[in-house]
Parts: structure tokens; sequence; C-alpha cells
């Protein structure tokens, strides 16, 4: 048994929560989660993968149990949040890992690649967009908001961070919904209403249109570096459309992709299947020396 161990480690004058499990000498597994979890929505993988690697799983600046200051003190950037999960792994002495990216993950993880490409052993995406075609429906109303954030800033915060909004991003489409635990989104829920999250959340989100304008260049590292990648996606995320995971071959024409019955945190109801196929990719290039 590998039990999880409950940290904080400072980085630029900042506490970072984190979560880790696993033997020390292992493969490192660095865990980037999304909106609006935190490392807790890896537990399920903590529990199954342990044996085999070390996982790492820290809360971004704003989240979780990290600390979570004032916009005004700290500016709310993906920029910024890569900047200070880069201190995090070079204050835990990670200087190779591979990549586990779902959501929020896949922006400041791609940043992490392309700042240290002789870092990343491997990544996993698991419903993390990095192709327009990700983004569905539900996007026009939020490109409205980055295009004029005055006009559509008080109907985004009101759908966005609401919890109604909140339980629909884990159930999506998924025709069973009895098969999910309300905890998932009532404890996200209640981290979202404490003091100042409205406006952290808000500025972080009006930054996400550097992500889309920087797809291009995440699909072009991919295709420079070919990393061993694995796709897992949830079928059933009302988000990011199951377009996204196919676009991935494009740039790595050796990805291997699976579709998953879930949604967008497809380890609410698919972990025991996820732990296996991640387990099984990271041993098997890892058994290849890639």
């Amino acid at each position: 048994m590998h039990p999880v161990a409950y940290r904080t480690v400072s980085v630029g004058g900042l506490s970072v929560f984190y979560r880790e499990a696993g033997p020390r000498d292992a493969p490192t597994l660095l865990l980037l989660h999304g909106f609006p979890s935190s490392s807790r929505m890896y537990e399920p993988l903590l529990a199954r993968m342990a044996a085999s690697h070390r996982l790492v799983a820290p809360d971004y600046i704003g989240f979780g149990h990290s600390d979570a200051p004032e916009p005004a003190a700290f500016a709310y950037t993906f920029d910024h949040l890569a900047e200070i999960v880069d201190g995090f792994t070079a204050a835990l002495g990670l200087d190779r890992y591979s990549l586990y990216l779902q959501d929020y993950g896949g922006p400041v993880g791609f940043r992490l690649a392309l700042a240290h490409p002789e870092r990343v052993a491997a990544i996993i995406v698991q419903n993390a967009v990095a192709h327009e075609e990700g983004l569905g429906p539900l996007w026009d109303r939020r490109r409205a908001f980055w295009a004029d954030r005055a006009a559509h800033e008080a109907a985004l915060r009101e759908n966005f961070l609401s919890l109604a909004a909140t339980r629909q991003r884990h159930l999506g489409h998924d025709p069973d919904p009895g098969a999910y635990d309300p905890d998932l989104w009532t404890d996200e829920f209640a981290f979202l209403s404490r003091p100042g999250q409205d406006d952290i959340q808000t500025d972080l989100f009006y930054d996400y249109r550097t992500n889309v304008a920087r797809y291009p260049d995440w699909q072009a590292w991919l295709r420079r570096h070919r990393p061993p990648l694995l796709v897992l996606w949830g079928r059933y995320d009302p988000s990011f459309q199951t377009a996204a995971a196919d676009a991935y071959r494009r740039d790595v024409p050796d990805a291997e992709v699976h579709i998953l019955d879930a949604g967008h945190f497809a380890l609410d109801t698919r972990a025991d299947a996820i732990a296996r196929l991640a387990g099984e990719f990271l041993d098997r290039r890892a058994g290849r020396g890639e």
C-alpha cells in the first residue's frame, strides 16, 4: 500500500498544496487538474496507480487548498499559473515526468512542455483541448465574453459559476446520472463560493482566450517532438467535443485514442479503466525505452 500524502510547498512566497503517492524512485506522473476542480479529482488514480508510479498532483494558485490571493495581488493568467507550477516542479526536484492533462491542465501543461521539452517523458490528455474543433456551441457565448468583457461579464458569472453549471460539468449528457456522487459538484461549489472566487475565476477565464490563440503553437510542438501520447475522452462532455480527441492524431499519428462512456471528468465513473489504460501506456512506452 502507498498512502497519499497531503503537503504544501512554498513557491514564490505562495503556499502550493499537493497530493503525492507512490515510491520516490518510480517514474513520475504530474497530474494537472481542471476547472473548477483541484488535485482532489485525481484521488482515484492515486489509489490505483501508486504501486508503480510516483503521482504528484498540485492545486493551482486560486484553487483547492493552495493560496488564493486577490487578483490585485496576483495576475490570474495561464502564463502565471504555469510559472508557479514550473516553480513547484523545481521545488520538488522533478526533472523528468509524464504529464496528465485535464481541462485547464492542458493550457498549463502545454506551457510546461514548450518551456522544458526535455522533461516530458509522455503525455496523457483527458478532455483537454488543443484544437479549435474541440470547442462546441457552448463556446459561442464565451467567445462573446472575450470579445466584449464589459457587456457579457455579468451573464458569464451567473452561468459559469453557478451550482447548476458546476453540476452539469460533471453529468454532461451521460444517460446514467445515478452513477455520479453529488459530493463531486457540491464540494466544488463550496470552493467556488469562497470570498473572492468569482473575481479570480472570471479573470482567469477571460485569459482563456490566450490558450485558443496558442493552439497552433501547441500543435507544432506535438508535430515536432512526437511525444508518446495517450488521449482519453469522455464522450458525454457538454463543452469539449469528441472531434478534439481525433484531432491529436494529425499531430502525433501514432497517438493512442480512446473514447470513453464518461463525462468531462471521466475519472468520476471510469477510474478503473483509465488507471488500466494509463498504466499500460506508461509501462509499454517505458519498456521501449521512450
